[in-house]
């Protein structure tokens, strides 16, 4: 047997172990007087660091799950929001409550996270979610209540559609009522809680996704570029072609005549 055969063999062999079991075959057939597979044992020696430190930074961020939990709270539920800054569309709120001790790796504010991942972590985090919820909030709400208000009220809508309901509340950034139940905002909350950074990728997902079918309906305003944030493509747009029904007046009235 070739050496490459022998590597390339090993390598399939490996393909679906975790880092630490792929390391330890490696090392059994080393053992064994197989000595040519030492590229691809300093290879999954590495993969099983970044493993470890991904697991590490994903325990910290269930630092506040975990507190909450140690003070007799049973449903811990992350809130967040996307599109508060946006020229059109709706503000979308999503809440989740996870596993105690769930891991999935890769998340991460959803900011932080390539579409493609997004996707990826959106489907994987309704697979695993005790359960999830979504609350919008239309522009002509926004226009009406303003940004903020909005913002609560697709929160408000995101926490009851949870079933079973929270007794604990980790939410990015802002204050809800939670009559009932225990509550704690964190600044920047999507990068320091699990939960949290889980609404972040539901909500994010869940409202380009509106955006992109909006585009369909109004293509001269290239929506799925932008997501109806204020680019100079979608500024340009308004001021040659006006607002369109999905566009918040309260946002766009520098723009337009």
């Amino acid at each position: 047997m070739s050496d490459k055969f022998t590597v390339k063999y090993v390598e399939e062999k490996i393909r679906h172990m975790t880092p630490d079991d792929a390391v330890q075959y490696i090392e059994d057939l080393r053992q064994n007087g197989n000595m040519r597979l030492e590229k691809l044992l300093i290879k999954y020696l590495r993969k099983k660091e970044a493993h470890e430190k991904e697991l590490d930074r994903l325990r910290k961020m269930r630092a506040y799950e975990d507190e909450a939990a140690s003070r007799g709270f049973k449903l811990v539920a992350g809130i967040d929001e996307a599109g508060r800054g946006p020229l059109a569309g709706p503000v979308v709120a999503a809440a989740v409550i996870l596993p105690e001790n769930a891991m999935i790796e890769g998340i991460n504010d959803s900011k932080q996270v390539s579409a493609a991942k997004r996707d990826a972590l959106f489907d994987i985090i309704k697979e695993k979610a005790v359960c999830y919820g979504i609350g919008i909030a239309d522009e002509k709400c926004i226009d009406e209540i303003n940004i903020l208000n909005a913002t609560k009220k697709a929160m408000g809508l995101a926490v009851e559609a949870l079933k079973p309901a929270p007794d604990f509340l980790l939410i990015d950034a802002v204050e809800l009522k939670a009559d009932g139940m225990g509550m704690r905002a964190l600044i920047k909350g999507d990068c320091l809680s699990m939960s949290i950074a889980a609404a972040s990728i539901l909500a994010k997902v869940t409202r380009d996704r509106i955006i992109d079918g909006m585009d369909r309906d109004y293509p001269q305003y290239g929506f799925s570029k932008h997501k109806g944030y204020g680019t100079r493509e979608h500024i340009e747009a308004i001021k040659k072609f006006g607002i369109c029904p999905i566009h918040r007046i309260s946002f766009t009235k520098n723009f337009v005549g």
